[in-house]
C-alpha cells in the first residue's frame, strides 16, 4: 500500500526545510508554514539559488510553536536566533551584512510564496525515486539529494518514478487521494540540481543535469512518446487542491490512491 513517508515543510523560500508528522492544508492548497516567508531585495525580486548563490551556504533551523529562526553561515559554528516576529529588523540586518546589500524578510499566511502559482499544493515525490537519484551521483547521499529536491510529501511503498504516472499522457489529468484530501497532478517541476554537486560544497558539479537526463531517458526510454514528465530533469509533482479540502491535515501514513484519469480540458477539482 502506497502512503505518506514523511512531510517537509520550507518555513523560508529556498532555505532549510524542517520534519513535521502532519500538516494542514490552507485555502489556498498550499501547507500550513511552507514557504510563508521569502527574502527579498529592495526591488522585490525573490532572493533563491537561481539568483544568488549565497543562499546555498545559509543553514536555517526553526521552531514553529516558538516562531524562533536560527541563522548560520555553513561550516562556521555560531548560531544567532531570532524570533521571527518580534526582531525581523535584527534577522534582516544579519540577512543584508551576509548578501551584502538591503533585503526584507516578508510574510504571506495565506498562499505563502509558491514557484508555481497555477499549482500551489504540496509537492510530491517517491522517496525510492529520490534513492535511486541519489545513486547516479558519487558522494552524493539520500539526505542531500532530499534537500536538494526539497518537495513537500514523499510516497513511501512505491517504484522509482511512480511519480510519472500522475502524467500518462499531455492531455490528460490525475487525480489521487491522500488521506481524505483529493490532488489534482498539475506540472512536473524540476530540481534544483543544476549547478553544485552538494548544496553544502562549494565544488561545481556542471554536468548534474546531463547526467539526470541521460539516467531517465535510460531507465524510462517510453517517455519520449509521452508529455508531461518526459522533459527527464523533471521529478517532482506539483498539485492543486480543491478549497474543500481547507483545514483538512495530511499525515504520515496515509494511504495514497490514484483516483481517476481524465481529459485536462479545463483542469478543475470537481466541487
Amino acid at each position: 500500500m502506497s502512503y505518506v513517508a514523511s512531510i517537509h515543510i520550507y518555513p523560508v523560500k529556498s532555505l532549510d526545510g524542517i520534519a513535521v508528522s502532519q500538516a494542514t492544508i490552507l485555502a489556498s492548497g498550499a501547507l500550513e508554514g511552507d514557504r510563508s516567508f521569502a527574502i527579498c531585495d529592495e526591488a522585490g525580486e525573490v532572493i533563491n539559488t537561481k539568483r544568488n548563490s549565497g543562499i546555498h551556504f545559509l543553514r536555517l533551523s526553526f521552531d514553529i510553536k516558538k516562531r524562533i529562526a536560527g541563522l548560520k553561515i555553513q561550516d562556521t559554528e555560531q548560531e544567532i536566533f531570532f524570533h521571527i516576529d518580534r526582531e525581523r529588523p535584527g534577522i534582516e540586518y544579519w540577512l543584508s551584512s551576509y548578501f551584502g546589500f538591503p533585503v526584507k524578510l516578508i510574510e504571506n499566511l495565506l498562499t505563502g510564496f509558491p514557484d508555481d502559482t497555477a499549482a500551489p499544493g504540496p509537492s510530491i515525490i517517491g522517496t525510492q525515486t529520490i534513492a535511486e537519484v541519489a545513486s547516479w551521483f558519487p558522494r552524493v547521499c539520500v539526505n542531500e539529494m532530499r534537500h536538494r529536491l526539497r518537495a513537500n510529501i514523499e510516497i513511501g511503498d512505491v517504484p522509482a518514478f511512480w511519480e510519472d504516472k500522475l502524467f500518462p499522457e499531455a492531455d490528460q489529468l490525475v487525480r489521487f487521494k491522500i488521506g481524505t484530501v483529493i490532488f489534482e497532478a498539475i506540472n512536473p517541476r524540476g530540481p534544483s540540481l543544476l549547478s553544485r554537486r552538494n548544496s553544502s560544497a562549494k565544488e561545481a558539479y556542471p554536468n548534474l543535469k546531463n547526467v539526470l537526463i541521460a539516467k531517465h531517458k535510460e531507465i524510462m526510454p517510453d517517455l519520449v512518446k509521452q508529455g508531461g514528465l518526459n522533459h527527464f530533469s523533471r521529478l517532482i509533482v506539483n498539485t492543486r487542491v480543491s478549497p474543500q479540502a481547507t483545514g483538512k491535515i495530511v499525515r504520515i501514513g496515509d494511504e495514497v490512491q490514484i483516483l481517476s484519469v481524465t481529459k485536462s480540458l479545463f483542469n478543475t477539482i470537481p466541487d
